[in-house]
């Protein structure tokens, strides 16, 4: 078999594309593969598909293709160009890359592949002998082609949360679905106009598809949904986890407080304790039960606070809002009157959003999809020896989180 047959075949050419010449450069560690067309060829419009006679040809381009064996392989070809009287000349689409593209359908499949099991741009660049620029750019067009194909509708159960861009409060706002576990959008900080970009996305009617939308009690996030969601106030739901972690740290200056009063009598009670307060009762380990009981049993402010974050633990089982509503309101009763300024503060904090910490009994979700989505976003972050460039950042998110089509197709 001819060399030019065998690349004619490896490359899946038809009529009226052809190999016209295959040259080896064994110094040089490469094979150029020469593609030409049959002459007289009418070609289609890449815009409407008209079929048009060849007006010219673009100047000769070279395409990046899967090696042969150790020697990269480039694909040169002329595109011919075409005068649409609608569409202006335009070039035509050729059956092995996409327009603009400096690589292969297949070999871009192939960077793609690296991209995602390296989970850095360095290392795919070390594998497929390319340089940094043309491994992003790759990047860069598979987020754009997938965010393209996807479906311009919510999800009906999200989640939003913040995310760190770098130390000194510099945040961005993550909006992923729920079911999915995948990012829908990035924001650039975390202001009510910020999420409200997302929302502006959709249509009234699209909006009414959201069943119930998960966050902390930022209340810009709060005022962004309440503005754009139909019916909002009745589908927040201030996530479960985020309360929990305000009133452990509430325990938390507690037992600090305390401790100090402590020291100045001499008494180490709480030394070394910090972590005892912080689990749940179940979740203690056997090691750590000892010293617990034998705290519990004092009358110890931490104690007291402790017990308060045990209780409110209980108000996530309850299935009724009207029962849920009771226990709320008792346990916030218990805690203004008990004299512990931490727990009356977050006490405080957690009255005003009540309606929307109860709408967890009827929509029952929290947000650890994006908890979890932040720990894999932090990976990235941590792999890429964190990002300069903010669109940089969102891209490498929507590109390992977005669960978005990637991948280029053959027209």
């Amino acid at each position: 078999m001819k060399d030019t047959d065998l690349y004619s075949r490896i490359l899946g050419l038809s009529a009226p594309w052809f190999v016209a010449d295959v040259e080896l450069d064994t110094a040089g560690g490469r094979v150029d593969v020469h593609v030409d067309h049959a002459a007289g060829v009418r070609w289609r419009c890449p815009t409407c598909g008209r079929e048009l006679a060849c007006r010219d040809h673009a100047e000769p381009r070279v395409w990046r293709h899967l090696d042969t064996c150790q020697f990269k392989t480039f694909l040169h070809a002329r595109v011919p160009r075409v005068e649409c009287p609608e569409h202006g000349v335009l070039q035509v689409k050729v059956p092995w890359a996409e327009a603009k593209g400096r690589f292969t359908m297949l070999m871009e499949r192939l960077i793609i592949d690296v991209l995602r099991e390296c989970a850095t741009v360095s290392g795919t660049c070390q594998l497929m002998r390319i340089s940094w620029d043309e491994a992003w750019n790759v990047m860069d067009r598979a987020v754009r082609r997938g965010q393209a194909r996807k479906k311009s509708t919510p999800a009906r159960y999200l989640g939003i949360d913040e995310k760190a861009f770098r130390k000194g409060h510099d945040y961005m706002t993550v909006v992923c679905d729920l079911l999915g576990g995948t990012v829908e959008f990035v924001a650039q900080d975390r202001k009510t106009e910020s999420l409200g970009d997302y929302y502006r996305q959709f249509t009234a009617q699209q909006l009414e598809r959201i069943r119930a939308v998960a966050m902390d009690m930022w209340e810009p996030y709060f005022k962004a949904t309440i503005k754009h969601v139909p019916d909002a106030a009745h589908k927040i739901v201030h996530d479960r986890f985020h309360i929990m972690q305000h009133v452990g740290q509430a325990v938390d200056k507690v037992r600090r407080q305390e401790h100090r009063e402590l020291l100045r009598q001499e008494d180490e009670r709480l030394k070394d304790t910090k972590y005892i307060w912080l689990y749940r009762e179940e979740n203690l380990p056997d090691k750590h039960r000892p010293t617990l009981e034998a705290l519990e049993a004092t009358n110890l402010k931490v104690a007291k606070a402790w017990a308060m974050k045990e209780s409110l633990a209980g108000l996530w089982n309850y299935l009724s809002v009207g029962w849920a509503k009771r226990f709320l309101k008792r346990w916030l009763t218990w805690v203004r009157k008990s004299d512990l300024p931490p727990m009356c503060k977050v006490g405080e904090m957690l009255s005003w959003p009540l309606d929307n910490i109860l709408t967890f009994c009827r929509h029952r979700i929290t947000n650890g999809a994006a908890e979890g989505l932040n720990s894999k976003i932090m990976a990235i972050k941590r792999r890429a020896c964190g990002y300069r460039n903010r669109e940089h950042f969102k891209t490498a998110i929507y590109f390992f989180c977005g669960g978005l089509d990637l991948y280029p197709r053959q027209a």
